[in-house]
């Protein structure tokens, strides 16, 4: 048994916003309505989703925009963390997601720490680059140095 629905935001492994998929009744009725990533396939529906392609796709456009400014601005910085380093050069604590995101908000730049690909804590001196997966498929590269500093 099956379910159509239209997609009202772009949601991962399923489809774009504005599109009209085929989901199991569960996911679409407890899942993706509730959240309003969705709504049934009725035929109102259907005849309201011309109208509402042309404001969907106005507001992907805006948010990739958006998201391709944070990008470029995100592309060309370079963050620094100053941790203590032990013998061997060996970090006390580590860099996480959440000590970037918190970086580059006083940078200015708000992002969610969960948006930031970091695959584990960073516990070693070094140069890095971590993918940071903004809105509506953009993804930018940060760099960043983590650098000692006596105790």
């Amino acid at each position: 048994m099956s379910m159509e629905i239209i997609l009202t935001q772009d949601v991962d492994n399923l489809g774009k916003a504005g599109e009209v998929v085929t989901v199991r009744p569960g996911y679409g009725r407890n899942y993706l309505v509730p959240r309003g990533l969705a709504v049934s396939a009725t035929v109102r529906n259907k005849n309201r989703l011309d109208h509402d392609k042309k404001l969907i796709e106005r507001k992907v456009a805006k948010e990739r925009a958006r998201a391709t400014d944070v990008a470029s601005r995100l592309n060309g910085m370079t963050l620094q963390f100053e941790r203590i380093v032990g013998e061997d050069e060996k970090l006390f604590g580590s860099v996480t997601n959440r000590d970037i995101a918190d970086q580059l908000k006083r940078a200015g730049v708000e992002l969610d720490h969960r948006t930031i690909q970091l695959d584990q804590a960073v516990k070693a001196l070094g140069k890095y680059e971590v993918p940071i997966r903004l809105s509506a498929g953009v993804t930018a590269t940060l760099k960043f140095w983590v650098v000692g500093k006596d105790k």
